[in-house]
């Protein structure tokens, strides 16, 4: 149901949906981001980490990141990774997000652009109490 994972010969699959059920809009060409690097947060069976929230970096997200071990913000020009700093959008891993709520350090979320996928591991009330307003 939500395996968006690319055919070989293209075509043929509806288009992911958000969590606001309507279709997912990109989240980030600079930096470029998304399992399949694609601007999207689309996922599929080889995405085991469920990389689907749209998330807009910030610093104590970062560092929270740090901590848990998963460095962020270090480019790794060998994996094609340019770091991210405060304000950059990515897709999270669901999971990531969830543990980051918990102790207090969630990113805000663009709901737009968050897959609807997500909604199997974070709840849609906590996901729109940390959604990005427009300004």
């Amino acid at each position: 149901m939500f395996d968006q994972t690319p055919e070989e010969g293209g075509g043929g699959r509806a288009p992911s949906l958000n969590v606001l059920g309507q279709p997912l809009k990109p989240c980030s060409s600079e930096p470029l981001t998304g399992f399949y690097r694609d601007g999207c947060c689309n996922t599929g069976r080889e995405d085991r980490g469920l990389h689907t929230v749209c998330v807009v970096m910030t610093n104590a997200f970062l560092r929270f990141s740090r901590e848990r071990g998963n460095d962020l913000s270090t480019p790794m020009p060998q994996y094609g990774f340019p770091g991210l700093k405060a304000g950059d959008r990515w897709c999270l891993c669901a999971a990531r997000w969830q543990e980051a709520l918990e102790a207090d350090a969630a990113p805000l979320v663009v709901l737009e652009s968050t897959h609807q996928v997500t909604l199997l591991v974070v709840s849609a009330e906590d996901l729109k109490r940390h959604a990005l307003r427009p300004s």
